[in-house]
């Protein structure tokens, strides 16, 4: 405890120390009646002002927690200070038929719901606004309660026995209420929390015990202010000053189950509770016949406007209900669709490891016979050969060239291993890739069409693997081409949105029977499939799509270094090609 909490508590002690020894020495005057009346505004002042800073350096529930404590501290205060100015400044007694009774009465309503606020239990933001509501809806009942059964005894029918019996019983029945709220935190809390619930609630019973001996006093004409039956109550209030400046709890319980359900349904429970007592509240004001009709009547008007108060309120808190309930079965719905993207993801991961080890030893084994087979085609071409068969010997070449760059793919995505990037200029890899790709399409009749974009900024990656996906889609696209009559590929690129990009579109193509051209397109998918893979390792990404006109249209973004502006961003890649021409 820092120095100033120390002199603080001391000056509390203190003042509580010396009004013990003037109740048990001097004899009842009106000075002791102002020394008393002072000194307990001077200790309830400093109750209030010890949980102020308490509420100011917390957050959400913690502080409306301390918030509802320090109020609590202030009602006490307010009726003090009513009661100090009637006896001190006026110099009279505090009148039997007194209206800041209802103050003194509704100052332990903060404490009750601070309590329901549980504020050593872990609980959202959420929780903490329906507590505020809950807290409205019990202070208007308790409200409701002390008008309804004390106040008619006051303006009504007048009737100083029957107000302070029935003040008395009500006053009483909200202190035990508050009791058992606190011994029931207390066996729930732990470590600082339950030091604090305990210090509560031994103030809370010295003060219940000080009101009935005073009642019993008063009863008996023996009561008058600062006499030795004053000493518990005062103990009671500096009770509250040590109980501030010695707590050391900011924050719930880190060890703290978090809120039950059961909890909640018994606050929801409650508040109707409390609603659907007003009717019988009602006819039991209506059937005591001993109860003048007067007071039997303003009771009935008091239910019914009541009614209608903690009806609105409690349809607040069910629409706050309502949407929180909403809110929360779109979160359960979010995460359930999430669990099951992820499951789909975990899933198609294991069945890629699996693909890739049986790919990377498959492809390990091909190797051997298909190098057989180049070199036999090497040397078959270097034979005498009619020019039918050089044609052939030369496909078979061509072919066998094909699969082991599929192949080389294959062994490429299987290792998944990082490799050193460095800058690239796309455009340069994409000519080289048609200038080893052109003999192959000379072969085959076909023709190559480019057109590349000026001062495309580079990109960051390895050069022969990115080489290696551009001659596996010029392959995979000469094939489609081959495969359904068309002659002409055309392949540009150009800067989009801050990526480089590549396209290779083949001509719109006849269409097939019988689905050859989605059949052409799976046999590619296990290059293409190689492919994802490197340039997945290089933050890019490829698409292939069947244009409405025919066409085959690949497409690979890879993100640029620096950005540089596009002329042609806005136009599609079939409007490029037919639009402009291709060297």
């Amino acid at each position: 405890m820092i120095k100033n909490s120390r002199l603080w508590l001391g000056a509390s002690v203190s003042m509580l120390g010396v009004l013990i020894i003037a109740a048990l020495i001097l004899p009842r005057s009106f000075e002791l009646t102002a020394f008393s009346d002072v000194i307990q505004c001077l200790l309830l002042s400093s109750g209030t002002a010890a949980f102020t800073p308490l509420a100011l350096r917390s957050h959400g529930r913690i502080r409306l927690f301390w918030s509802l404590m320090a109020l609590s501290c202030g009602f006490w205060l307010i009726y003090q200070l009513f009661w100090t100015y009637t006896e001190v400044l006026l110099r009279r007694d505090v009148p039997d038929l007194c209206t800041w009774d209802v103050i003194l009465f509704l100052h332990i309503v903060p404490l009750m719901a601070a309590l329901a606020l549980r504020p050593h239990v872990p609980r959202d933001e959420y929780a903490a606004r329906v507590g505020r509501l809950d807290f409205a809806l019990l202070i208007v009942w308790w409200l409701y309660i002390y008008v309804l059964i004390v106040m008619p005894w006051q303006y009504v029918v007048p009737d100083i026995p029957a107000y302070n019996r029935n003040l008395n019983d009500v006053y009483s029945a909200e202190k035990i209420v508050l009791l058992a709220g606190l011994i029931a935190c207390w066996i729930m809390s732990k470590g600082a929390w339950k030091k604090l619930y305990a210090g509560l609630f031994g103030m809370t019973l010295c003060y219940s015990a000080s009101s009935a001996l005073a009642n019993w006093a008063i009863a008996r004409d023996a009561y008058y202010s600062g006499s030795l039956y004053d000493i518990p109550l005062v103990t009671a209030m500096a009770w509250l000053t040590w109980i501030a400046l010695r707590t050391e709890v900011e924050s719930p319980a880190a060890d703290a189950r978090p809120a039950s359900t059961v909890y909640g349904v018994w606050v929801a429970r409650c508040s109707m509770i409390s609603v659907f007592s007003l009717p019988l509240f009602a006819a039991w004001s209506l059937s005591n016949p001993v109860v003048p009709s007067r007071i039997r009547v303003f009771r009935l008007g008091l239910t019914l406007a009541a009614a209608f108060v903690m009806g609105v309120m409690v349809f607040l808190r069910q629409r706050m209900l309502d949407r929180e309930l909403i809110r929360l079965l779109q979160r359960s719905q979010d995460s359930f669709d999430n669990l099951g993207r992820l499951q789909a993801q975990i899933l198609q991961s294991e069945k890629l490891a699996s693909v890739t080890q049986l790919v990377g030893g498959a492809a390990h084994e091909l190797n051997n016979p298909i190098t057989a087979m180049l070199g036999y085609s090497d040397l078959l071409l270097n034979t005498r050969l009619t020019a039918e068969q050089q044609q052939l010997a030369s496909k078979i070449g061509q072919y066998v060239r094909r699969t082991k760059s599929l192949v080389a793919s294959l062994i490429s995505f299987a290792r998944q291993a990082p490799t050193p990037k460095s800058p690239v200029d796309l455009n340069t890899l994409a000519r080289t890739a048609v200038k080893l790709t052109q003999p192959q399409c000379e072969n085959a009749g076909l023709e190559i069409r480019t057109q590349f974009a000026t001062g495309m900024p580079k990109i960051i990656g390895d050069s022969n693997q990115l080489l290696q996906v551009c001659l596996q889609l010029l392959a995979n696209s000469l094939h489609v081409l081959t495969e359904h009559g068309g002659r002409v590929l055309y392949v540009s690129s150009e800067l989009d949105t801050g990526f480089c990009v590549l396209q290779i579109l083949t001509e719109p193509l006849a269409a097939p029977a019988g689905g050859e051209q989605s059949a052409a397109q799976s046999e590619s998918s296990l290059g293409l499939s190689a492919c994802h893979g490197i340039l997945q390792e290089h933050r890019g990404r490829i698409s292939s799509e069947n244009c409405s006109d025919g066409s085959v249209l690949m497409r690979v973004e890879l993100p640029a270094i620096d950005l540089a502006p596009s002329a042609d961003r806005g136009a599609t890649p079939a409007a490029l090609w037919q639009s402009q021409p291709f060297a």
